[in-house]
């Protein structure tokens, strides 16, 4: 196994699948990186939808380079359980939905900070099995549904992931969630067969009503 394909064996049961991401849609990530960034002389301006360029140097006015911003990402992820807290709702919406349907999580981040994010989560209350991993989600998905004959839901906060399952896993109920209203307002709009929720209130009655809709196969 290559050193950054996802590590973890996820066994599903003959039920439906949600795989969801964690940054911004199980986690709070923009709110609690923002105060990180300011203790590090840093500030994250919304000015566009992305960090490169937005995260200013206090100590001279300028945007942090894409190295730079690469380095405090991976200081973030390395003290992330002092700073990350669950998005609203989401540990009692997913206790809710983990009774009919097996729920993973799929995180955008080097593997190195799988044990950390895997401890953070169930000391949260997220115990769901985890795989961390810098590549493409869509055929991630496809491998993980294996082509089942049952509903399945990716949830997501960036369209290019997004755009990814869709591509590999045509079935797929697509949700585009994020927890930061500020970052949620200059985000693109979603595009064709996506739904878009504010939060996991929104997101449930999405999931379930796809769960309703699927013809059973006999």
């Amino acid at each position: 196994m290559a050193a950054d394909r996802p590590e973890g064996v996820v066994r599903l049961g003959h039920r439906p699948l949600i795989v969801s991401d964690v940054d911004e849609v199980a986690l709070e990530f923009l709110t609690p990186f923002k105060l990180f960034l300011e203790s590090r002389q840093h500030r994250l301006v919304p000015r566009s939808f992305r960090l490169t360029g937005n995260i200013i140097d206090l100590n001279n006015g300028e945007a942090a380079s894409e190295a730079a911003v690469k380095a405090l990402l991976d200081a973030f992820y390395d003290a992330q359980e002092q700073w990350q807290t669950p998005a609203a709702q989401v540990v009692k919406t997913l206790a809710e939905l983990s009774t009919e349907a097996d729920i993973v999580f799929l995180t955008a981040m080097p593997p190195r900070h799988a044990a950390r994010r895997r401890a953070l989560l169930d000391a949260l209350g997220l115990p769901y099995p985890l795989l961390a991993s810098e590549e493409p989600k869509g055929p991630l998905v496809e491998q993980l549904h294996g082509g089942r004959e049952l509903p399945v839901v990716f949830i997501d906060d960036i369209l290019r992931n997004l755009h990814s399952v869709r591509d590999h896993a045509p079935s797929c109920l697509l949700i585009n969630l994020m927890a930061n209203a500020e970052f949620r307002a200059l985000a693109p709009v979603p595009g064709r067969g996506i739904h878009a929720a504010a939060d996991w209130a929104e997101a449930a009655p999405l999931i379930r009503g796809h769960f309703r809709r699927w013809a059973p196969r006999n």
